[in-house]
């Protein structure tokens, strides 16, 4: 495939469109939490599911869309044909803490693996080395393991986890909220390299 057209997606324009974030994956990434006497543990390993889960944007009370209020600085780009986009991805400083969010990052499941998400990460990437960001950040899920090796193969740490963020059961659903982090050139990342 060719490199693809990416285009802003104004805020007057987008706003409110709903990506149709979906997947269907047969693994996740078991967390085990695990106190000691010298304080406690954390594991993550890939582990199956009995039989494969399939997330929707309709199962979620707030599906991602574009601009939503809380992201007030929001920027966007895409891959659109028309008004039908192929693969969008937002970004939203974080001032306070010297960081860019990713806040959605989708390609059309058609289109995957065709260096569409690629590409559009390399945005926000270009985006923190320019407007000097020390860090560019992203959630994604324990259940989302595609996406997972892939934010891996671009350069990006697990830098936390939050196991209550989508329900008070999340560990045992298999769907914990990841953080993820990439960092620029000469700046260190969360682990010291």
């Amino acid at each position: 495939m060719e490199k693809p057209f990416i285009v802003p997606l104004p805020r007057e324009a987008w706003q409110g469109t709903v990506l149709p974030i979906s997947y269907t994956t047969g693994y996740h990434y078991a967390v085990a939490f695990c106190p000691n006497e010298n304080g406690f543990s954390i594991a993550l390993e890939k582990t199956p599911f009995p039989q494969p889960v399939t997330h929707t944007p309709e199962e979620y009370q707030f599906p991602d869309s574009l601009y939503q209020e809380h992201w007030a600085e929001a920027q966007a780009w895409g891959v659109a044909e028309g008004k039908t986009l192929q693969g969008a991805i937002e970004t939203c400083p974080e001032r306070w803490s010297s960081r860019l969010r990713v806040t959605e990052l989708w390609v059309a499941e058609d289109l995957r693996g065709k260096g569409i998400g690629k590409a559009l990460l390399s945005l926000a990437k270009d985006q923190a080395r320019r407007e000097g960001f020390r860090t560019v950040i992203l959630e994604t899920q324990s259940c989302n393991v595609n996406a997972v090796e892939f934010y891996l193969h671009e350069g990006f740490s697990l830098i936390g986890m939050d196991w209550c963020a989508y329900s008070n059961r999340d560990i045992q659903r298999g769907e914990v909220r990841l953080e993820m982090g990439w960092f620029p050139e000469g700046q260190e990342d969360a682990t010291g390299k």
